[in-house]
Parts: structure tokens; sequence; C-alpha cells
């Protein structure tokens, strides 16, 4: 009897092997195909950037350049000690801005997602307010240096893009529909207090989606260079993405100024490479990000799967 009773638990049981139909391959080989076509771009970037100038010049960009050259990477790295500093820079306010923002928005999201909190609709509203209005660029240039006095200081590219509307509402959405209330109720009866019951209860379970906003933001503040551009001004605070802009912006004027001294020129190798060095620039920008990817793919769909359909 035990025996056939597992037997037929056995056939109730759905088979790891089974057969897949025809419109599972075709839906692969759709997905395929598109893998193929986004990822083709990221691989043109990648060769044109150590392709000779003069090849890009002659037969445009192609995945089978007809001379490789490394005059485009240099170009950049000739910054050496600027650009390891900049790194530096951009690393330290990548990790800061992500780690404070995702601190103050868990907690804004925690109190706005409790019923019983009195201020949780008009602190709602109130987050609202920043995707309708702004005050724009001008009232924020004087408010942050002549008010709070931030010119030149790493908190202007901390602060600004600490907070976003969109990422609280992810965060508060996962709270509702994945965090079963009854577990914060219970730390209530037993005497814990919202901070406890935050740090304690909720926070660990939100790790999903702070995994998946918290790589939204690190994005963000690696690829950001507006607001360095305006307010910072001295060198060992400059970010990546700027430096990278004021690379760009040195090769240009070599390449439209008639009057730039034969020197300048020689010191660019007799040539000034123009499109590598583009290229280069973009694989110095997105080289970590898709490095840093694919350990957060995992929660990055999860946190945003999970917190949008309520269980």
């Amino acid at each position: 009897m035990a025996r056939n009773k597992k037997e037929k638990d056995l056939d109730l049981a759905p088979s790891r092997y089974e057969k897949k139909g025809p419109g599972q391959y075709v839906l692969g080989l759709c997905l395929g195909l598109y893998t193929l076509f986004c990822g083709l771009p990221i691989l043109l970037v990648f060769i044109a950037a150590f392709t000779d100038e003069k090849a890009i010049a002659q037969n445009g960009f192609s995945f089978t350049p007809a001379k490789w050259s490394l005059a485009g990477m240099n170009s950049v790295l000739k910054y050496g000690k600027q650009l390891l500093t900049s790194y530096g820079v951009t690393i330290f306010i990548t990790v800061a801005g992500t780690m404070v923002g995702l601190l103050v928005m868990s907690m804004f999201a925690y109190s706005i997602s409790r019923k019983e909190f009195k201020l949780a609709k008009f602190l709602s509203i109130y987050l609202l307010i920043p995707m309708l209005f702004s005050g724009g660029q001008l009232s924020c240039y004087i408010i942050f240096t002549s008010v709070y006095g931030l010119k030149d200081s790493f908190l202007l590219l901390i602060l600004p893009l600490c907070v976003s509307t969109m990422n609280v509402i992810i965060l508060r959405t996962y709270i509702v529909n994945s965090i079963p209330s009854e577990l914060m109720e219970s730390a209530k009866i037993d005497g814990a207090g919202e901070y406890r019951t935050f740090f304690q209860i909720t926070l660990p379970l939100m790790k999903p989606s702070m995994a998946a906003v918290g790589f939204m933001m690190a994005t963000v503040y690696w690829n950001e260079w507006q607001n360095a551009l305006l307010y910072i001004k001295s060198d060992n605070k400059k970010p990546l993405q700027l430096l990278l802009v004021n690379i760009q912006k040195s090769i240009e004027v070599l390449l439209n100024n008639a009057n730039v001294p034969a020197s300048a020129r020689a010191a660019m190798g007799g040539s000034i490479p123009q499109y590598s060095s583009t290229m280069a620039t973009v694989i110095v920008v997105i080289g970590p990000i898709m490095v840093a990817y694919p350990f957060f793919q995992k929660y990055f769909v999860k946190g945003l799967t999970v917190g949008s359909v309520k269980g």
C-alpha cells in the first residue's frame, strides 16, 4: 500500500522533464534574438574603443575593423592620477548616497504604510508634490549656494538625489503587499516600539525591494554629472563623469581650434582620436555597472515584481 501511494504521488507531481511545446521554443528564440540585438551595440562600443581613428574615419564603425589601436583608451588613461581620484569620488558618492537614500526612503515608506499613523495621508500628498511642481534649476542653485552655503561640497552631490518619489512608492507598495501586518501587530503587543519594529522586523524583510531600489539609485549616482558641473570647483572633488565630459570637451577644442600648437597635437600621438576616445569613455563609465549588475539581478527582478502584485 505504501509503495502504491508513493507511486501515485509521483504520478501527480509535475515532472521536471516535461516536453516543451513549440511555443516555448519560439519564445526562447525570440528572446535570444532580442538579447543579441541588445548586446550588439555594447559589443560595437568595445570594438570601436580599440579601433584606429583613421579606420573609423574611412570605413565607419565596424565589428571587424581594418586596424586596431590603443590611442582612444590612452587618451583617457593619460589623466592617470586625476582619473583615479575621480573614480574614488564617484564610488564614495554612489555608496554614501545610496545608503542614506535607502535609509530615509525606507523609513518614509514604512511611516506612510501604517494605517494608524495620522499623518500618513498628509505625507503621501506631500511626497507627490515634487512630481508635479519644481522650483527650477536657478532657484535650487541660489538656495544651495547662498542660503545653505554648500558650494563645492560633497553634500550637493548626495542630498539632491537621495530621495525619489517613485522609489518611496515602490518600497511602500512592497511593505503593504509583501510584509504581513500581523508581524508588526505582534511586535507591538510584545512591547516593541516603532523604531524596533522597523529595524528588527520590517527592514530585514525588505531586502529584495531595497536591492532593486538601491541598484537604480546607484546607477543614477554613478551617471550624474550636472550637479557637479554646477557646484563643484575643486579637482579633488570632481566625479568621474564630469572628468570624462571635460576630456571630451578638450578633444573638441583641439579638433576645432586651428590655433592649437603642434606640441599639443604631438602629445596626442599626432592625431586626435575623437571617436575611439568617446567609446573609451563609455567603457570607463559603464564597466563597473556591467560587472555589478549580475549580482543584483535576482533581487532587482524580485523586488519590482513581488511588491507590485498583492498576494
